[in-house]
């Protein structure tokens, strides 16, 4: 992953199955209609190990199809590699942010910026909630903020 001009941008919530696969898939997405897909290392991965191997909510799938978007992810957990090989470890709360801090202090060789996603919303909207109890609204939420987001994020790194 240390090729040179190549990016790196991690994206991560509490499960890896609403918020952060949507902005990975939102980024890609961005990635590739402007044609620098291939400059960019992009992925996705949860502060908890409970949905390992399982694939996104159905509503946040639905959400992403609505909009013309697919994706393949299967949830993972951040490990501690994670933090040597991504620039930028982008999350969308509070806890994950904590979380991820205090993982990153036991990686002797970490790299990573550690941001809240949501610090790039020109609407200044800095955590982006969790969906997984609420609606299709709240999934749709979700996806216009990452899409905010994920903009403002790549127009500052291209």
């Amino acid at each position: 992953m240390a090729e040179s001009g190549v990016r790196s941008a991690l994206f991560v919530c509490l499960g890896n199955i609403c918020r952060s696969p949507i902005a990975e898939a939102v980024f890609r997405k961005m990635a590739t209609e402007g044609g620098v897909v291939d400059k960019w290392v992009i992925d996705s991965g949860a502060t908890s190990d409970w949905n390992t191997g399982s694939e996104p909510d159905t509503r946040g799938l639905a959400c992403l199809r609505k909009h013309d978007i697919e994706t393949s992810h299967r949830a993972r957990q951040v490990t501690k590699e994670d933090f040597m090989n991504f620039e930028y470890i982008l999350c969308m709360d509070e806890s994950n942010l904590s979380d991820l801090n205090r993982k990153a202090k036991s990686v002797k060789n970490s790299r990573a910026k550690v941001e809240l996603l949501g610090s790039y919303d020109p609407q200044k909207q800095r955590i982006i909630k969790d969906p997984y109890y609420g609606s299709d609204e709240d999934f749709e939420k979700v996806y216009e903020q990452c899409v905010r987001c994920c903009k403002a994020f790549l127009e500052q790194n291209s």
